[in-house]
């Protein structure tokens, strides 16, 4: 059965709604941003919610930050003395989610750091119970490698994009696709993941560490 909007639209107002802030931040996303398609959409964001808040989860660490609607998401879910990492090397859009964080119940359990995630991935020491994969394709294998170590077992990694608008199926060979394909295999045959992908949006992979 294909998800048309209409079915989409069905779900969402059949699901838990959105908080007041998370609409103010998709607002502002679509008006200041030229990229706003990059955003998690409401059904993808009460599913991270949903993921975090059956976890309660110690530490989160998320790839990719952008106006920080994902973020927000998943420390819904976060423990009383849990705390959420979220990189982004994005300097121009900084400003989006500094002021959404500051102004969330969530503000002092939010670390936003801006640098590039290679970098601060290997200064991580504690163990991390939820990944969010939202970055640049390139590098999803790279930093599943560096942080896997890191995941204790039974620990998630959420992987966006996974699909990447069907092209993973058809005779597509540009860079970014094959970068995907690249990392849904590798996942597959890592015999210490176990994986799923869920057909939301543009493809969602959950991988649970062993």
């Amino acid at each position: 059965m294909e998800l048309t909007p209409l079915l989409e639209d069905y779900i969402e107002k059949n699901s838990t709604e959105e908080p007041v802030l998370l609409k103010e931040l998709r607002r502002e996303t679509f008006l200041k941003t030229t990229q706003p398609h990059m955003l998690s959409g409401i059904l993808q964001g009460r599913i991270l919610s949903m993921i975090s808040k059956l976890i309660s989860p110690y530490l989160i660490v998320e790839i990719g930050t952008f106006t920080g609607y994902a973020t927000l998401c998943l420390a819904e879910g976060l423990s009383e003395s849990g705390k959420i990492i979220t990189i982004d090397s994005n300097y121009e859009t900084a400003y989006i989610p500094k002021k959404y964080f500051q102004k969330s119940e969530f503000s002092k359990k939010i670390d936003f750091v801006l640098n590039d995630a290679l970098q601060v991935i290997p200064q991580i020491e504690q163990n991390i119970d939820v990944v969010f994969l939202d970055a640049d394709k390139k590098n999803y294998v790279t930093y599943v490698e560096l942080l896997k170590p890191k995941l204790r077992s039974g620990g998630i990694i959420i992987a966006d994009n996974i699909l990447w608008k069907g092209k993973v199926v058809e005779n597509f060979k540009d860079k970014k696709t094959e970068f995907i394909k690249e990392f849904n295999t590798y996942v597959r045959l890592d015999s210490s993941l176990e994986v799923v992908i869920l057909p939301i949006r543009d493809g969602i992979s959950i991988i649970r560490k062993k």
